[in-house]
């Protein structure tokens, strides 16, 4: 399956849950009036858009429909489609433009942040690149254990610690480490507690200390990892994480398991943080990166 059948498939439940009520709403009218608008509105903020995003896009289409003089409630699936790509458009792409480049990736247990280190890792380590791990999550039972299997299985080297070393420590070794070994690209594995966010703040900060100094001139990403299947409480952790972190992107799993995908475009919209992969199955290549016109195409079916 292509990229574009991979995104329209990890979309399904999304689309399947936007396309029927949308449809529904608009087989109801002969004429686009303000009760229309209403229950489109309705529609995009029980997919997850959030009140915020679904009320500016309504707006949008509110002025977009008077400008080109629409009458026929029938073309309002286009019109919705381009503007949440215009809404979602931006530069997705990672910054890995030093030699090493270094990635943090934060999150909270069990959304998947361990997985999409090891295929990010797998992606990298495709297109040539040298990757090293390190596994400075060391406060998470299993986490070490978890982020060796996912090194092995994508071919690449990790740097650990024991459980409960200092993380910044571990973060220190994996620099020393790549600079040894002429690495392209340093992933690491950093713990992600929202229920203490003072000791989440000073750990994060001490590990940036360390490679500011070690590496400072290196490509700096800081990825934040969140379940899509939350639906707005992933709207709320990146919120809590943004005050503690300098988040450069987002990484959404478990994409193809909810019909709540319209999340995607509240966190872009609300907080300004490009969403730059989308997790849309288990096997190792179903971390995609994102783009913003193939989600609005397999977020609503204009085809008819």
């Amino acid at each position: 399956m292509g990229f574009f059948g991979k995104i329209k498939a990890g979309l399904a439940k999304t689309r399947s849950q936007l396309a029927d009520n949308i449809n529904s709403v608009i087989n109801s009218f002969t004429k686009i009036d303000e009760e229309l608008f209403e229950q489109l509105e309705e529609i995009l903020v029980l997919s997850d858009i959030g009140c915020v995003t679904s009320e500016q896009i309504c707006q949008e289409l509110r002025g977009q429909i008077k400008k080109d003089g629409v009458k026929d409630p029938a073309q309002i699936k286009k019109m919705l489609k381009a503007i949440i790509s215009e809404k979602m458009a931006g530069d997705t792409s990672l910054k890995l433009n030093t030699k090493p480049s270094i990635i943090l990736v934060i999150g909270v247990n069990g959304v998947g942040k361990t997985t999409s280190i090891g295929k990010i890792a797998a992606k990298l380590k495709s297109e040539g690149k040298m990757v090293v791990l390190g596994a400075a999550d060391t406060f998470r039972a299993a986490a070490i254990e978890q982020l060796e299997i996912w090194a092995e299985r994508a071919g690449v080297s990790i740097v650990k610690g024991k459980e409960g070393t200092d993380p910044a420590s571990v973060v220190f070794d994996t620099i020393a480490h790549a600079k040894a070994k002429d690495a392209d690209v340093i992933i690491c594995d950093t713990a992600g507690r929202l229920h203490n966010k003072k000791n989440l703040m000073d750990e994060l900060n001490k590990i940036y200390r360390i490679i500011n100094r070690e590496l400072p001139d290196a490509a700096k990403e800081t990825l934040l990892v969140l379940d899509a299947t939350t639906g707005q409480n992933a709207v709320n952790q990146a919120k809590e994480f943004k005050n503690t972190a300098d988040i450069t992107g987002i990484v959404l799993t478990k994409l193809d398991g909810t019909a709540r995908g319209g999340v995607v475009l509240a966190i872009k919209n609300e907080l300004d943080i490009p969403v730059k992969f989308v997790g849309v199955g288990e096997s190792v290549d179903d971390l995609m990166p994102f783009d913003s016109v193939e989600f609005a195409t397999g977020i609503i079916d204009t085809e008819e």
